[in-house]
C-alpha cells in the first residue's frame, strides 16, 4: 500500500515537472517558434510513418509501387495532413477570430499576433523544411524547380512572420491556399491506382477547379484588396516585411495562374474523353 502510495506520489511530481517544463520554457513566448518548428518536424515523421504502415496494410496497390513511388505517397500524406490543419487555422483567424478584426483596436492590423498563431505558424515552417529537404533530396523525382521555389518562398515569408509578427494576418490570407492541396494529392492517388477513368478522378478534376478559382484566384485578390485598404499600416512595417507582403504573394499569385492554366486544359481534355 505504501510502495503505490509512493509510486502515485512520484508520477505526479514527475507529472507537475513536466506541466512546468512545458509552460516555462516549450510554450512560453520565447520558445514557442522554436518548440513549433521542431514539432512540425516531429509530426511530418510521425506522419510519414503512419502514411506507410497504414498503406501497406489497407491498401493492395501500395506493395506494387515502386520505391520512389511509395516514398511520394507517404510524401503526399503528410502535405495532406499540413494542409487540413494549417488550412483551417487560416480559415479561423482570417474570417473568425478578432485578432486581425479592424474591430479590434490593439494596435496595428500587421503587427498583431498571438501565442497561438505563432505556434501554428511554426508547425508549417517545420513542414515546409521537412518538406523541402525531401525534394531536394531526392531531386527532381518528388517535384522540379517550381517546387523549389514555391516551398522555399513560402517557408521564408511563414518563419519571418512567425519571429517577427510582423503581416501575420496576410500569411495567414496566402496559406488558406493549402485547402487546395488534398484534392491535388487525392488526384495523384487516383491515377498512381489505375483509376484515371473513374467517375471519382473527373469529380476531383472538378474540385480542384473550383476550389482553386477561390483559394488560389479570388482569395489573392482579396488579399491584395485587403493590403490596398490597409497601405498606410503596411508601409510601417520593416522594409524586409513590406517586400514580403508584396514579392511572396505575388510570385505564388503568378505560379498560381499558370497552374491554374494547366488546369483547365486537363479538365477540359478529361470531358472531351466522356463525350
Amino acid at each position: 500500500m505504501a510502495v503505490s502510495k509512493r509510486t502515485a506520489m512520484a508520477i505526479k511530481s514527475y507529472r507537475n515537472q513536466a506541466e512546468v517544463l512545458v509552460k516555462n520554457y516549450l510554450l512560453s513566448d520565447p520558445f514557442i517558434p522554436y518548440t513549433a518548428i521542431l514539432g512540425g518536424i516531429l509530426a511530418s515523421k510521425v506522419v510519414y510513418d503512419l502514411t506507410q504502415l497504414i498503406s501497406a496494410f489497407y491498401f493492395r496497390g501500395y506493395a506494387g509501387l515502386t520505391k520512389i513511388q511509395r516514398i511520394e505517397w507517404n510524401n503526399r500524406g503528410i502535405s495532406t495532413i499540413h494542409a487540413l490543419f494549417i488550412a483551417t487555422i487560416s480559415l479561423y483567424f482570417v474570417f473568425w477570430s478578432d485578432l486581425y478584426s479592424d474591430d479590434n483596436l490593439a494596435g496595428l492590423v500587421t503587427f498583431r499576433s498571438s501565442p497561438f498563431s505563432t505556434f501554428a505558424l511554426g508547425v508549417s515552417v517545420g513542414y515546409f523544411l521537412s518538406d523541402l529537404g525531401m525534394i531536394c533530396w531526392l531531386y527532381p523525382a518528388l517535384g522540379g524547380l517550381e517546387y523549389v521555389i514555391h516551398h522555399s518562398l513560402s517557408g521564408i515569408a511563414v518563419a519571418y512572420a512567425m519571429f517577427t509578427g510582423e503581416g501575420q494576418l496576410y500569411t495567414f490570407m496566402v496559406l488558406i491556399s493549402e485547402v487546395t492541396t488534398p484534392e491535388i494529392n487525392m488526384r495523384w492517388f487516383l491515377d498512381t491506382a489505375g483509376l484515371k477513368r473513374s467517375n471519382a478522378y473527373l469529380i476531383n478534376g472538378v474540385l480542384i477547379f473550383f476550389a482553386w478559382l477561390v483559394a488560389r484566384i479570388m482569395l489573392f485578390v482579396y488579399m491584395f484588396y485587403h493590403v490596398y485598404l490597409h497601405y498606410d499600416q503596411v508601409s510601417q512595417m520593416h522594409i524586409i516585411g513590406f517586400l514580403l507582403v508584396f514579392v511572396v504573394p505575388s510570385a505564388l499569385a503568378t505560379m498560381n495562374l499558370m497552374w491554374f492554366g494547366k488546369i483547365i486544359k486537363g479538365l477540359r481534355k478529361t470531358l472531351a474523353k466522356r463525350q
